[in-house]
């Protein structure tokens, strides 16, 4: 069989969950993200509208990240929705705008790969927008 090939496989590519470096930093990126929104007054008036305990916060986000970035969908399975879950918040670009840059900030300190980070800023800047109703 001259001139014949073999149909090559296409390679899968890594899911951004495995990408990250799984379930253990993202737990990374969300406690930082929240150690950052409990420190920095930069992030005051989006610190005002959550409980004073963010413990159930941090496991909630953590969850949903997880599931969103093609790990464990624990968080989806549950029924929760992202959406609903801030539908009682007026968001406005301003709350946007510091959600987006502790995360990004978050990203940074966890030192994920440049074209990942860049993927992940892109899907929380659509996700965030599409939450801002003022």
């Amino acid at each position: 069989m001259t001139g014949a090939t073999v149909a090559e496989k296409p390679v899968a590519k890594a899911l951004p969950f495995e990408r990250i470096g799984g379930a253990d930093v993202i737990r990374q990126l969300v406690d930082h993200f929240y150690d950052l929104m409990d420190s920095d007054p930069a992030y005051a008036r989006l610190r005002a509208i959550h409980a004073a305990d963010l413990t159930p916060m941090r496991t909630s986000l953590a969850g949903f990240l997880n599931g969103w970035m093609g790990g464990p969908r624990d968080w989806f399975d549950s029924g929760k929705c992202v959406m609903s879950a801030h539908g009682p918040f007026t968001i406005d670009a301003g709350l946007r705008d510091e959600w987006l840059s502790a995360m990004r900030r978050a990203m940074d300190h966890v030192g994920m790969e440049p074209d990942l980070r860049l993927m992940l800023d892109d899907g929380f800047a659509r996700v965030a927008g599409a939450m801002v109703r003022a």
